[in-house]
């Protein structure tokens, strides 16, 4: 479909590290004159690290902007200049110590298309061997390994509440049933 927007004009109005916020005057589809805030970032990657044995690793930290508690899968953003796959390495490993040997995409997904452009990526890491966490100084991490059906049914009973989280969770148990694993 064409694009009915017009942008007018794009300033910049706010910048760090993590994101750019953005506010364009448009027309809108029907017509009318407006504003539009975008808030651009970089793209996403989570991991289902998966064991041998059907386990998995969730991380837990807190939320500040929802003034939470979060379980989640690893996730963060990737680097300028830095490949999807070597980002979802480089979280998987600062976050949970791990390396895979076997990484499976299971796709790309808009986490708020209505007020940010970040895209995530979302793959299966296997054949796992653990080492040494190395989280980013902001983050004060807990990593627990439980079965997968667990994290499975955590998503289910509304304790995993992060859409990436959700999506991956959902995407991989489906694959895994399609396997025969589950």
């Amino acid at each position: 479909m064409k694009n009915p927007w017009k942008t007018l004009s794009s300033k910049a109005v706010y910048s760090n590290p993590w994101i750019r916020v953005r506010e364009d005057k448009v027309i809108t589809p029907h017509g009318d004159a407006g504003i539009y805030g975008v808030v651009e970032a970089k793209p996403a990657v989570g991991i289902v690290a998966l064991s041998d044995d059907l386990k998995t690793y969730l991380v837990g930290q807190y939320r500040y902007t929802l003034n939470t508690y979060s379980w989640e899968i690893p996730e963060g953003g990737v680097e300028a200049n830095e490949e999807l796959l070597e980002g979802a390495k480089r979280e998987l490993l600062e976050e949970t110590g791990l390396s895979a040997n076997k990484w499976t995409q299971l796709g790309e997904l808009y986490t708020s298309n209505c007020f940010t452009n970040e895209r995530a990526y979302i793959f299966i890491a296997e054949d796992l061997s653990e080492g040494e966490a190395q989280p980013d100084p902001t983050e004060l991490l807990t990593v627990k390994k439980i079965p997968f059906i667990e994290a499975w049914q955590m998503v289910l009973n509304q304790e995993i509440k992060d859409s990436l989280a959700v999506i991956a969770l959902m995407r991989a148990h489906h694959l895994l049933q399609q396997q025969g694993k589950l």
